[in-house]
């Protein structure tokens, strides 16, 4: 196994309800070449969780499409909620690596198109269920789910006033996206959900040793680095989890005291 497995329980669920276990996952960045993160996602079945949310960064080459697909077939059984990153419109182009620990200007490099109509498509006839800009209730176990996300901050394809709101009647509210750049976090604070699932920060990628474990040194939006892998809280606003990512693009593959993770999350009753 070449990965971490992350474990977290957030204790949100109304008393007596049943734990439901999420599998969250991001940025795997996948190319055909990658025969071991490959297989990684592929044993990721194991874990048989109830829910699975992908905050995005699927793709990094032309052709990973029917990869990502092959990879993912065994939870694609499983209800699963997704959005999607820069990096699933855009293929990566070559950059300077270390742009990355300094802090963002705001300028995008693009590359050319990426065939996210075709991986949407191949999620949708799964079951899987897109919430770019969208609001959606399912129901898991027994608990009723809203669920609401958003389009990529860091490209500012994202408009939260499109999903923003009360939400429906439900037992739990949670919001999905791929950056998690503050005026994300802020609206759904204000709209009271519980919990917020996204990725982008990769953890920090490149952490310095720090008392207690590592510091990152960027998340690459205006999260504070303290809140650049794992759940957090902070006052009045919902639990965050960010996932740190399985990959990294082809163009900088390096990660120091930031390795390949998943995470199972746990949603618990709150007595």
């Amino acid at each position: 196994m070449s990965y971490v497995l992350r474990e977290a329980e957030i204790p949100v669920l109304p008393e007596g309800h049943r734990p439901i276990r999420i599998l969250h996952f991001s940025d795997l960045h996948l190319t055909p070449r990658r025969k071991s993160e490959i297989a990684d996602i592929k044993s990721w079945v194991q874990y048989s969780p109830d829910l699975v949310i992908s905050t995005g960064d699927f793709l990094a080459d032309m052709k990973a499409v029917p990869v990502v697909l092959d990879a993912l077939d065994g939870l694609l059984n499983t209800p699963g909620l997704f959005v999607f990153g820069s990096n699933d419109y855009f293929a990566p182009k070559p950059k300077n690596p270390l742009k990355y620990l300094l802090p963002d200007n705001g300028k995008r490099i693009h590359g050319p198109d990426l065939p996210w109509p075709e991986l949407d498509q191949g999620l949708k006839a799964r079951g899987w269920i897109n919430l770019n800009t969208s609001r959606t209730s399912i129901k898991i176990n027994d608990t009723v789910i809203e669920a609401r996300g958003t389009d990529d901050a860091h490209l500012e394809f994202d408009d939260y006033s499109l999903v923003a709101g009360e939400p429906a009647p439900c037992d739990l509210a949670i919001g999905v996206t791929h950056a998690p750049y503050l005026r994300i976090i802020e609206g759904m604070s204000n709209d009271k959900l519980d919990v917020i699932f996204a990725g982008h920060t990769h953890g920090g990628q490149v952490r310095l040793p720090w008392p207690g474990g590592s510091k990152a040194l960027t998340t690459n939006c205006d999260l504070p680095t303290w809140r650049a892998r794992g759940l957090t809280y902070n006052a009045d606003e919902p639990y965050l989890h960010v996932s740190a990512g399985m990959g990294t693009s082809p163009f900088a593959r390096i990660r120091v005291a930031s390795p390949p993770e998943v995470s199972l999350v746990t949603l618990t009753p709150l007595f």
